[in-house]
């Protein structure tokens, strides 16, 4: 039985995607976003099925361990694109790396004047970066790695959401320019849904994400110690 529900809940999971990858791909919407969309889908059946969080947690187990495969294969998009990351390289390094200052500079001052406390303040930081590094700064400031988590899924999925939409009003359309915003301030949902727009965007994005990790981390205990 148990295998049962396992097997139910990676059907359910991989169901709830394609459903929403469709309704995004044909509309564009930034409420069919598809972690977002998928993710509403997740929980409204297990609310109506009265299947509890833990029922659910196996399969889930085993869809994340995909994600270390998924990430890895994020690097063919950046070996076509080599020569690409090569020529604008300085560039690509500075915008990055004011992208993730500011992010995180931002973070800490608008929890600060929102009279939050200190711990929330720390895991509020790092939210722009993947979810292992900001638990590693979190932790290392004396912040809560499950709150920084949390702060770090919302960000990717309203990142992610909102983030094509607004850079399109914002009359953004350089391929590379939309790639690294993305992947700067949404890392791994903004590196998604920049492969949607494709390969080129897509290397921008990855190349962004992790040397977003780089400076976050370079860079957080000078903000935390200055900001806060």
């Amino acid at each position: 039985m148990d295998y049962m529900i396992i097997i139910s809940t990676i059907i359910l999971t991989v169901c709830a995607y394609l459903v929403s990858r469709f309704l995004f791909l044909r509309y564009g919407h930034p409420l069919f976003n598809i972690v977002l969309l998928g993710t509403s889908i997740v929980v409204v059946f297990l609310l109506l099925a009265k299947w509890p969080y833990s029922a659910y947690a196996p399969g889930k187990e085993i869809m994340t361990f995909l994600l270390g495969p998924a990430t890895v294969a994020l690097a063919i998009p950046l070996y076509k694109n080599r020569e690409l990351l090569r020529k604008h390289g300085i560039l690509i390094c500075v915008s990055v790396a004011t992208g993730s200052i500011v992010s995180m500079g931002l973070a800490i001052l608008i929890t600060k004047f929102g009279g939050l406390s200190k711990e929330v303040i720390i895991s509020a930081g790092p939210k722009s970066v993947t979810a292992p590094i900001a638990i590693e700064i979190a932790q290392m400031a004396g912040g809560d790695p499950a709150l920084a988590v949390a702060f770090v899924v919302a960000t990717g999925t309203f990142g992610g959401a909102l983030g094509p939409t607004l850079l399109t009003w914002f009359k953004i359309t350089n391929p590379k320019a939309r790639g690294l915003a993305l992947g700067t301030v949404a890392h791994a949902q903004g590196v998604a849904m920049s492969l949607l727009e494709g390969e080129d965007r897509a290397a921008m994005a990855s190349s962004a994400m992790a040397l977003a990790a780089v400076f976050a981390s370079a860079f957080a205990p000078i903000l935390l110690y200055c900001l806060i």
